[in-house]
């Protein structure tokens, strides 16, 4: 039965083994929410808004399902954006985006209705009666989050980070440090970024070391806002020792807007890479590493839309073994670091690093990989390999609100009933899946991120 209590668990024990983790608070480390929206705490007016609006997931599949971009991100009304989605939301029929909104229907809105065209009136002004009562605050208590990790530019502010602590009750909201766009130094863009960075934090970064002073004191602006984790998007790493002397003369080279070689870039990103992991270090940071997204593949879609609309691939052809060895052994049992993956061909390379390095933790399975087909495999791959216990649990990951619920639902499903068919089959005591089902969905997310706080 679609969505029944047996959804995604495919024995008994798993049946049993949710119980004890369906209930249990969200931490999520790592999102893409905007702390504004939480604190003024305004609300939605529709149902595009809320499941459309931001989400590339939504947009690309449209995209697939032949809907003219008008009616994806164009100047076409929300209703008639909604209408376009349901008119072909029953080709997503497979994709994890069909569950996961059919999810949010059924959950937050009490919803049964299949989505198609059919039901598209319905499911519009039954959301939007309701949506007019609820509020970003609201929702997060009644899905049970306790700490949200959003995603942020090392000049922010963080304003409404300072206000939630005030005016949320009962979940925190914390920042996460995002310095991408210091460190991609090749950017056509990246002079006017360092330039808000010093700017923001009255420092003179047309010197290197003004440069460097600007990025300490944003670290601690965000540490002193609760930030426990840095960010980094990496196409391909290739981490190695280079001297703050020369990294000096390849910025001042960059600022003067002299073309960079290909081994002076990778000689600063390295050089950055290795001063933000001592940083870590010193405030016990964790180390986020996304590897392996294309950005912006689609040159058609960038032109028009620009970043993070819907273009980004991914790929098996890196050397993440070189390229991390350098980092991972200069931080060996000093910092925490989480690895993620875009292409699961890599989920070997990165588990039996972590198996070498017990400060490294594999991360939940990313992006494309975050299905419950991409779940089961990550899951029984970590458990044959590494151990399981020391996954730090589901990350959304997501753009809005409303899908914290139910991406965090999927996941523990799906980690229930591949626990459980460990009970099925005799590899492990009940009870001993019991405590590891809660440990993975709740416990060690929080110990590794906030200390257990």
């Amino acid at each position: 039965m679609f969505l029944s209590e047996k959804y995604l668990i495919e024995n008994e024990s798993g049946e049993e083994l949710y119980k004890y983790v369906e209930t249990l608070p969200i931490v999520d480390a790592h999102n893409h929410l905007d702390a504004k929206e939480i604190v003024e705490n305004k609300g939605w007016n529709d149902i595009w808004e809320v499941e459309g609006a931001s989400d590339h997931y939504v947009w690309e599949l449209m995209r697939r399902a032949g809907v003219e971009e008008k009616y994806i991100t164009g100047d076409a009304s929300n209703k008639e954006k909604w209408l376009a989605l349901t008119s072909v939301f029953p080709k997503f029929a497979g994709n994890p985006t069909y569950e996961w909104i059919h999810l949010d229907l059924l959950r937050r809105f009490g919803i049964k209705e299949i989505i198609s065209s059919k039901t598209a009136e319905f499911i519009w002004e039954e959301t939007k009666k309701q949506l007019a009562e609820k509020k970003p605050q609201q929702l997060l208590k009644e899905m049970n989050v306790e700490i949200l990790c959003t995603t942020d530019e090392p000049f922010s502010n963080l304003e409404y980070h300072f206000k939630a602590r005030e005016k949320v009750k009962n979940v925190k909201i914390l920042p996460t440090w995002r310095p991408d766009k210091l460190i991609n130094i090749e950017s056509k863009n990246w002079i006017d970024y360092v330039k808000k960075l010093g700017e923001e934090f009255e420092e003179n970064v047309e010197s290197f070391n003004g440069f460097l002073k600007a990025i300490e004191k944003s670290h601690k602006h965000f540490e002193n806002a609760g930030c426990a984790a840095s960010d980094h998007a990496i196409l391909n790493p290739n981490f190695f020792y280079v001297n703050e002397k020369e990294a000096k003369k390849i910025y001042e080279k960059a600022f003067s807007k002299k073309e960079l070689s290909t081994d002076e870039v990778n000689k600063f990103k390295s050089f950055l890479m290795i001063k933000i992991g001592e940083l870590n270090v010193n405030s016990n940071w964790v180390t986020q590493l996304h590897i392996g997204a294309v950005r912006d593949y689609r040159d058609h879609l960038y032109r028009t839309l620009g970043p993070d609309s819907g273009g980004d691939v991914s790929t098996n052809n890196l050397k993440i073994t070189d390229g991390l060895k350098y980092f991972l052994n200069e931080f060996d049992g000093k910092l925490k670091i989480v690895l993620y993956v875009l292409d699961p061909t890599h989920l070997p390379t990165i588990t039996t690093i972590a198996r070498a390095f017990p400060n490294v933790f594999i991360g939940a399975p990313w992006w494309f990989n975050d299905s419950p087909f991409g779940m089961k495999l990550h899951l029984k791959y970590i458990s044959s390999v590494d151990l399981l216990f020391n996954m730090p649990g589901m990350v959304t990951d997501s753009r809005k609100l409303l899908s914290f619920g139910s991406r965090t639902e999927v996941f523990r499903r799906v980690l229930s009933s591949v626990v459980g068919e460990m009970v099925e089959i005799g590899q492990i005591p009940f009870e001993v899946a019991k405590s590891l089902v809660e440990h993975i969905s709740y416990t060690n997310q929080k110990t590794l991120f906030f200390g257990g706080e």
